[in-house]
């Protein structure tokens, strides 16, 4: 009996995997902001969405330590297209200046990994795990976690936020597609608004250095 043939990765995203560095920050951002992604109960995200702040709704809980990824698909495997976990089915895009990600950053101390340290009181918690595609497969090389501590995540999520958007349709639609439409490629997917095009948001060297990505 002839052996059954392995599915193969096209060789354009191939190439593409190839290529991208083991440790590198991709997002979405223009000339002032950039995007990261967060999952929240519907009580949260409906009030934040609304008046265009994290805490407008009196559930939303200061003091308490908060992960954020600027990766859409890697936010797509943490929270199941939306639907893993209850108390998280609304997926929201924040955006943040330039400058306030990279003081997060300037804060960060590796807690994942051989490179990891203890992290103090007030220490910007990073962690650089596995990237996934649209259908959550796991990629060779890594993407930036940032957990963001309960003494700051007042002051981030009031002020260093200056957009939020409810992209749960999206995530939503996503799955759908995957789900429905065997084969469609990721090319297809950007077409739609699916798939977002995440470009590297490249770091100074001194923190790229202190975040272990050289």
């Amino acid at each position: 009996m002839a052996e059954e043939a392995q599915p193969q990765t096209p060789p354009a995203k191939a190439a593409a995997v190839a290529a991208t560095p083991y440790r590198q920050v991709r997002a979405v951002y223009d000339a002032d902001t950039i995007t990261v992604y967060q999952a929240y109960p519907s009580a949260i995200a409906d009030e934040a969405v609304a008046a265009q702040c994290l805490t407008a709704s009196s559930k939303f809980k200061r003091g308490r330590m908060t992960w954020v990824k600027p990766s859409w698909c890697w936010m797509m495997y943490r929270a199941g297209y939306s639907y893993k976990d209850r108390g998280q089915e609304k997926i929201l895009a924040l955006k943040m200046s330039h400058d306030n990600f990279l003081s997060l950053l300037r804060r960060g101390v590796l807690t994942h990994g051989v490179d990891r340290a203890e992290p103090k009181e007030g220490d910007v918690r990073v962690q650089w795990d596995p990237e996934r595609d649209a259908r959550l497969e796991k990629l060779e090389y890594r993407s930036i976690q940032i957990g963001i501590p309960g003494v700051l995540s007042t002051e981030w999520a009031e002020e260093w936020v200056v957009g939020i958007e409810d992209v749960t349709a999206r995530a939503r639609e996503l799955k759908r597609v995957l789900d429905e439409e065997e084969g469609v490629g990721d090319e297809e997917l950007v077409k739609r608004g699916l798939l977002p095009v995440e470009r590297e948001f490249a770091l100074p060297d001194d923190l790229r250095e202190q975040l272990k990505m050289n």
